[in-house]
């Protein structure tokens, strides 16, 4: 038998293209939220683990928020309960908050938890409930075009105490975050993971806050996957709302992206978890594969205009 050597050249050229982030990272925060339409599919929630494992390994200080709209829809119309959303975001009774809390904290929140420890992560599960970590009111009825809309158990967000997440990261531990939380009397509220994902982000200064989306990024036309928009300002997003290029689920997402950025996070990724390998080429290549949100784009040099995503 003869064995030859496969050719190390192409993943020798990747390494040395990827240093330069390598150093600039370690030790900075990520932010990473996954939609749970990923977690629907098997292998592409443990595609989607292993990248965030490198980062890990890596010294970077990762916090992963998971949401769970598909397996809490699933379940709450098991039991009986019609799903309702008004501009992407859901309305919760009492019977569906506690489907919500068996979905998120239980099934998805352990399933991830026990991918992290197939691949040697140490990684703890926390919702937003556990030590004051996300501490929320109940939503007020809201006006909705002609509609006065009463969410039910859902909450807006009135602090992160974020010294919990910091401990564990100062440990090297990796929180997977639940986006479930309570109000001061203990009441449990629902909140969108999007929101959550960017309220942690700013509180922790993070670095960047990475949305895995089902969408190859933000689209100039929904119904053109292929109108990827490589980079954008927060003007940028706020002419796509006023011109109706985001609408549904979007929604929810550009807003908590604003007040992301707003709170301090220097640069949010908007990418598609469906992609081989999405999270390692947006963060570690010049080219990445999402749209790149910023605060003003005037601020991005001529190279990441023209494809970097540094």
């Amino acid at each position: 038998m003869i064995a030859h050597r496969s050719d190390k050249t192409a993943a020798i050229r990747a390494l040395r293209s990827a240093s330069p982030y390598i150093r600039l990272y370690k030790g900075k925060t990520f932010v990473v939220k996954a939609g749970g339409a990923v977690f629907g599919d098997q292998v592409a929630t443990r595609a989607l683990i292993e990248q965030i494992a490198i980062l890990h390994y890596l010294g970077i200080r990762v916090v992963m928020v998971h949401g769970g709209g598909p397996q809490l829809t699933e379940v709450t119309e098991a039991m009986g309960v019609p799903t309702r959303m008004v501009q992407g975001r859901r309305v919760t009774d009492e019977k569906a908050i506690d489907a919500t809390s068996m979905v998120l904290n239980g099934l998805i929140n352990t399933r991830l938890l026990a991918i992290c420890r197939e691949l040697d992560i140490d990684a703890v599960g926390v919702s937003g409930v556990d030590a004051n970590l996300i501490q929320a009111t109940r939503r007020a009825p809201v006006q909705v075009e002609s509609e006065l809309v009463d969410y039910g158990l859902v909450g807006d967000i009135d602090v992160v105490g974020d010294s919990v997440l910091r401990k564990l990261l100062d440990n090297g531990l990796m929180p997977v975050v639940s986006p479930l939380s309570a109000d001061k009397k203990g009441v449990l509220l629902n909140i969108n993971a999007d929101t959550v994902a960017a309220a942690i982000g700013a509180a922790l200064g993070a670095e960047k806050l990475i949305l895995c989306t089902g969408a190859p990024g933000i689209l100039a036309d929904v119904s053109d996957p292929g109108s990827i928009i490589s980079y954008t300002d927060l003007k940028g997003l706020a002419k796509l709302r006023e011109s109706g290029a985001i609408k549904d689920g979007m929604l929810p997402k550009v807003k908590a992206i604003e007040e992301a950025i707003h709170g301090g996070v220097r640069r949010v990724h908007v990418i598609s978890y469906d992609a081989p390998d999405s999270i390692l080429t947006e963060v570690f290549t010049n080219e990445g594969m999402g749209t790149l949100i910023v605060s003003d784009s005037k601020a991005l040099s001529p190279a990441e205009q023209t494809g970097a995503k540094a």
